[in-house]
């Protein structure tokens, strides 16, 4: 594979910024260039610096730089890492070009700046070098005519989306001259290094995502006007309810910029004479109006939403395309959208919605049909596959499942049947097909390819583990509603939650001794990992809420009690056991992780133990896991444990949750020896290979005993913090009384300072503890606030 270890990103813009900083993400070293200034700003002027000083001919990628370390969401992983990031300019620092293994360009969306710099820094490049540019649907082919042949062969798109840490898209888009294997080499590097997801788009206006996504958003419009419907009552059916993202349409366009997608639609519109659906593309007049008046979203703070405030409240408004004003939102509920309420599968939500018979249906339905049809005809115009196109729309616009998983999950002979109904033309090539994605034969996933007027097998990448195709290979050994063992090969086994939100259940609890049992006795390990929208949210909370409602004291303890025992099984299982986890792993999720031998991460996971925002306290073994690995730490540093009690604690205290994998080393919830992987599609196999590595030479752990407690002093100590934050209102009464007995468990219980103590008594006072919140008022209000809510209540 083809080694980058320092790339040059030409652009300082929030753009170009945050590009180079993922790659610090990827631990790759920056050189940031951008324009000289013509003329000094007042401060260097009051500083007597002139146009010849390099602070004033760097100020542009300086300030592009300076930029990321207050922007949110933040766009390192860790603060530290913007010291890979140099800063130039791009008449002073052109000879550094040639050090670089890559060169990304990614200034304004305009061909004559983009060839004007194109043609300066060739001679710069070094042979080896590849060069790429960075736009969202100009033609690659017409940038590559100014460069020499050479450099044209390593020249191609890589357009990253925006935000590019969270984004996980990326367009990749050859020339007529593109050395095939340049191509290869950037899609492996940017998928393992830098996580992205990629599609291989055309040459063609906006490529794939944009074509499509601002084609959804516009088509959107004209159906939204035509019902007579609102901004919000659109948003309300556009989002969650038809598997696409919260940000809905409107929301999305905020997002962007009104003015960003008026460029996309405008292009379309301009540059696509021969598209069937050209005229959807034309800016509708109120929303040039709106770029007019500067209401362009989220950087103006005014778009098709506005925050304003009344009576010291903040009130969110959504805007009035019909009289041009702000109006209050009003929550709209339509029948259809309470129909998917409590299903969780993406497709069967869409296919539920389109079912009904109210206004959000209709729209659904219009909306959905044109995007999906406009998709169809898009082959092999601006991709070669189905593949291509769905996951496009998936990792660059958040939808649930891509348009031709939405052909499958409505049903494609009842698609067509309704859509020719509705007097809509469908393409004669969508007559043809069944279905766009079945199992074959072997287990793996196959797609319909219109070219081959059959199917061909989903690309898998080397190595990667994809749990359904091992379900569909019969390698599933164990199973329950909520949970799987399934066998990983070489082996080690796999442990995968599926229930609803990857809650931790009953079943799971006790399906753990039995997928340890199973690793233990035919293995060599065993993998905790699924392929969820998260790796798990915690405990069941509705159960807890039910069961304290009935009193049932004693099933409470019996569960605290298997789920202690189920992680302890984790921990001091005979055979190396890894935790893959990954977006959110919070509560009980984060407990299962604390216990494992190892933990393999996503770089995207947020983790923490979260328990105290419904009133309760970590007691699957977190609060005790805290507490021997600060006086473990205690031991190796040869020091007092209060400074990491005190850390550890308010961890839990303040229900700290990781915004990031890197930043869990720091809270101690990764050690040394876990890892990082930046591709989630390679994160189970990176377990797997974990699991592999510890089996070698396994030496399976005891119980812990003999542990010098930390005792009531530093007990006390975090009392008397939390009396004077209560005293000065930062926290309230019943936070004082949760945060007292935290800290009484994490210290070890009323014991003096080095008091021995062990691992089983330290979960006994989890339990205790756990029952006493269970029985105050307070946390059942925290309880049912979070279930109605879904935010934590302060009381």
């Amino acid at each position: 594979m083809r080694q980058i270890n320092r790339a040059a990103v030409l652009g300082a813009g929030v753009m170009g910024a945050t590009i180079a900083a993922h790659l610090a993400n990827a631990g790759v070293e920056v050189l940031m260039l951008d324009i000289v200034p013509r003329e000094l700003n007042e401060q260097e002027a009051a500083k007597g610096l002139t146009l010849e000083s390099p602070a004033v001919r760097n100020r542009i990628a300086e300030g592009g730089l300076q930029g990321l370390i207050k922007m949110k969401p933040a766009p390192f992983y860790l603060p530290e890492y913007i010291n890979l990031i140099q800063v130039g300019n791009l008449e002073d620092d052109l000879a550094k070009l040639a050090t670089c293994d890559w060169i990304v360009e990614v200034v304004v969306e305009y061909m004559p700046i983009k060839l004007e710099l194109l043609k300066k820094i060739a001679p710069h490049i070094s042979a080896t070098a590849v060069l790429s540019t960075n736009t969202s649907g100009l033609s690659v082919n017409e940038m590559a005519q100014v460069l020499p042949d050479d450099l044209k062969r390593r020249f191609l798109v890589t357009h990253f989306f925006n935000p590019p840490r969270y984004m996980r898209l990326m367009e990749i888009v050859p020339c007529r001259e593109t050395d095939p294997e340049v191509v290869k080499d950037m899609a492996e590097f940017l998928s393992n290094r830098t996580g992205k997801g990629i599609v291989y788009g055309k040459d063609t206006v906006n490529f794939i995502a944009n074509r499509i996504g601002v084609y959804a958003i516009y088509k959107g419009i004209e159906h939204m006007m035509d019902l007579g419907m609102t901004v919000e009552e659109v948003d309300s059916m556009a989002g969650p309810v038809t598997a696409r993202p919260k940000s809905a349409a409107f929301r999305t366009a905020d997002l962007v910029g009104l003015d960003t997608l008026a460029h996309v639609g405008t292009n379309s519109y301009n540059l696509l004479p021969d598209d069937e659906e050209r005229e959807v593309f034309k800016l509708p007049p109120f929303m040039a109006k709106m770029i007019e008046n500067k209401q362009l979203g989220n950087k103006t703070r005014q778009g098709f939403y506005t925050k304003k405030t009344v009576n010291g409240r903040k009130e969110i408004l959504y805007f009035d395309y019909t009289t041009g004003e702000y109006r209050p939102i009003t929550k709209p509920k339509y029948p259809s959208a309470a129909l998917v309420k409590q299903i969780d599968d993406p497709g069967q939500k869409i296919k539920a919605v389109l079912g009904a018979r109210d206004t959000g249906a209709e729209f659904a339905w219009r909306s959905i049909r044109d995007t999906l049809i406009y998709a169809v005809n898009r082959i092999p115009e601006i991709a070669d596959d189905v593949v291509n196109v769905d996951n496009a729309m998936k990792w660059g616009f958040n939808w649930e499942i891509g348009p031709f998983e939405m052909f499958d999950a409505i049903g494609v002979k009842s698609f067509v049947k309704r859509a020719e109904a509705d007097g809509v033309k469908v393409p004669e090539k969508l007559k043809k097909v069944e279905s766009f994605y079945r199992y074959g034969e072997s287990g793996r996933r196959e797609f319909y390819d219109f070219a081959a007027e059959g199917y061909l097998p989903v690309p898998v990448k080397p190595g990667q583990i994809r749990l359904e195709i091992l379900r569909k290979a019969g390698r599933v050994v164990e199973k329950t509603a909520s949970c799987s063992v399934l066998d990983l090969g070489d082996g080690v086994f796999g442990f995968e939650f599926h229930s609803k939100m990857n809650a931790i259940t009953g079943d799971i609890l006790a399906m753990t001794h039995k997928a340890i049992g199973r690793a233990e006795q035919e293995g060599v390990g065993l993998v905790i990992a699924n392929h969820g929208a998260n790796f798990s949210v915690g405990a069941n909370l509705m159960m807890l809420a039910v069961a304290i409602a009935e009193g049932a004291y004693d099933d409470i303890n019996m569960t605290i009690r298997s789920f202690q025992k189920a992680t302890m099984a984790v921990k001091y299982a005979k055979v190396p056991v890894v935790a893959a986890p990954f977006n959110m792993a919070l509560g009980g999720g984060c407990e299962f992780c604390l216990h494992a031998d190892a933990v393999n991460a996503y770089a995207e996971t947020y983790m923490g133990l979260v328990e105290i925002g419904v009133g309760l306290l970590p007691a699957g073994g977190g609060t005790k896991e805290m507490c021997l690995r600060a006086v473990e730490l205690g031991q190796q540093f040869k020091t007092d444990p209060q400074p990491f009690i005190i850390k550890y604690f308010e961890q839990i205290a303040t229900a700290k949750v990781s915004m990031g994998a890197p930043e869990l080393f720091n809270m101690g919830y990764l050690r040394r020896g876990d890892s990082i992987t930046m591709d989630i599609d390679q994160l189970i196999a990176d377990a797997k290979q974990k699991v592999l590595a510890l089996a070698v030479n396994y030496r399976p752990k005891r119980p812990v005993e003999n542990i010098p407690a930390p005792g009531r002093g530093i007990a006390a100590s975090i009392k008397s913090q939390l009396w004077n934050m209560m005293m000065g209102k930062f926290i309230t009464e019943y936070e004082l009384e949760m945060g007292t007995l935290i800290g009484q468990i994490i210290c070890g219980g009323d014991v003096t300072a080095g008091t021995l103590i062990t691992e089983d008594y330290l979960l006994q006072l989890e339990r205790e503890g756990f029952l006493k919140l269970c029985g105050n008022k307070k946390t059942v209000e925290r309880i049912q606030h979070m279930l109605k809510k879904g935010k934590a209540l302060r009381n």
